[in-house]
């Protein structure tokens, strides 16, 4: 048996020399097929008619493999829906293979940097993949003028090269950047209709970030469907309210206890100004047991964890964040970039499709 291995590998060596001085070849050729594949695929229709989310950001501010800046793209029918704009958002989505010239609008919860800073990128694609003639629609409460200027401001020049290179079949500069859409921020136990399109309606209401403010949360309506995305929040009853029978909750959460880890080893080290910073955010951002608390409460049939914080790179460290969410409410997914979960038109059912980029199997 030892020599049959043994020959076995020496077999498979010889085999493998050949392959290893034409791996370009042979590597040129699978991107060739792949490619193909790629333009090929209809990820959008694959899901089926009703409502589904896909975590294009599933992490904070901080660094983390598994979970770029927050964004929450929203698909009902072939259209996508984009809450927030973190960073990776636009590429993430490109790893999905959705089309983000199917980008419909963008929807900010507020205007904190991890939230905004992968704007003027999604803006960019959507525009030369859709060959757009009309700027993409951005709405959230006020002060949203201020930041889609600036984001067109900087990106200008980029729009002039573009549609010099690739011409208006490409690129009209019509279709170049952002278009600001104001709302005014609801008031406690309101929600207000803020997008109605083709069966979808979009839904604000206002969230407790202070001292952020304007702070809001989104209800999305769809083929039967209801999911509510709260946005950066301290536990808040009136997202509790708003997020009452929704068949999909995405909430954010901060684990005090390990955020706890980080603020304790920057006192040790005199980093007073992380030391200060993990002090602060403790106030503004439900844990994991809140976020729990109001998917009970709320009677939802499922809770999707976004905005993760701190990050998770140790092995255990996901159970130690999780820590007493079961008992409290047992049905939920901790999001990673690339997580999907389907909801199916006028059904009942919840079904998670992805839990990650890393496990999807291309």
């Amino acid at each position: 048996m030892r020599r049959l291995l043994i020959l076995l590998f020496l077999l498979l060596a010889i085999a493998a020399v050949p392959a290893y001085f034409k791996r370009a070849d042979i590597s040129r050729s699978v991107m060739e097929r792949g490619a193909l594949s790629a333009m090929l695929a209809t990820p959008l229709q694959d899901l089926g008619p009703g409502l589904h989310v896909a975590l294009c950001g599933a992490g904070g501010p901080l660094p983390d493999r598994l979970r770029s800046g927050p964004c929450v793209a929203v698909i009902a029918g072939e259209r996508i829906f984009i809450f927030d704009a973190g960073t990776n958002g636009a590429r993430n989505l490109g790893l999905l293979r959705y089309p983000l010239g199917n980008i419909e609008a963008v929807f900010l919860t507020h205007f904190h940097s991890d939230h905004i800073d992968g704007l003027g990128e999604i803006a960019t694609l959507r525009w030369v993949q859709g060959n757009h003639s009309f700027p993409l629609p951005v709405y959230a409460p006020p002060g949203v003028s201020d930041i889609v200027g600036g984001f067109n401001k900087a990106y200008e020049r980029d729009a002039v090269y573009r549609n010099t290179h690739h011409g208006d079949d490409v690129a009209p500069l019509s279709g170049a950047g952002m278009v600001p859409r104001a709302f005014p921020t609801p008031l406690d136990g309101d929600a207000a209709r803020v997008y109605a399109k083709d069966g979808v309606s979009v839904e604000a209401f206002r969230v407790d970030h202070s001292p952020v403010a304007p702070a809001v949360g989104y209800r999305i309506s769809y083929a039967g469907r209801k999911v509510v995305i709260s946005g950066d929040t301290a536990k808040s009853y009136n997202l509790e309210q708003m997020a009452a029978s929704a068949d999909l909750l995405v909430h954010e959460a901060l684990s005090p206890e390990l955020v706890g880890v980080v603020n304790r080893a920057a006192t040790i080290t005199n980093n007073q100004s992380i030391a200060k910073i993990t002090s602060d955010i403790l106030d503004y951002h439900a844990s994991p047991l809140e976020a729990a608390e109001t998917a009970r409460d709320a009677g939802v049939k499922h809770l999707l964890f976004y905005h993760i914080v701190p990050a998770l790179p140790l092995p255990g460290l996901d159970a130690a964040w999780l820590d007493g969410v079961d008992v409290i409410f047992p049905s939920y997914t901790l999001g990673q970039d690339g997580t999907i979960i389907s909801l199916p038109a006028n059904s009942g059912e919840v079904i998670v499709v992805s839990k990650g980029l890393a496990r999807l199997p291309f």
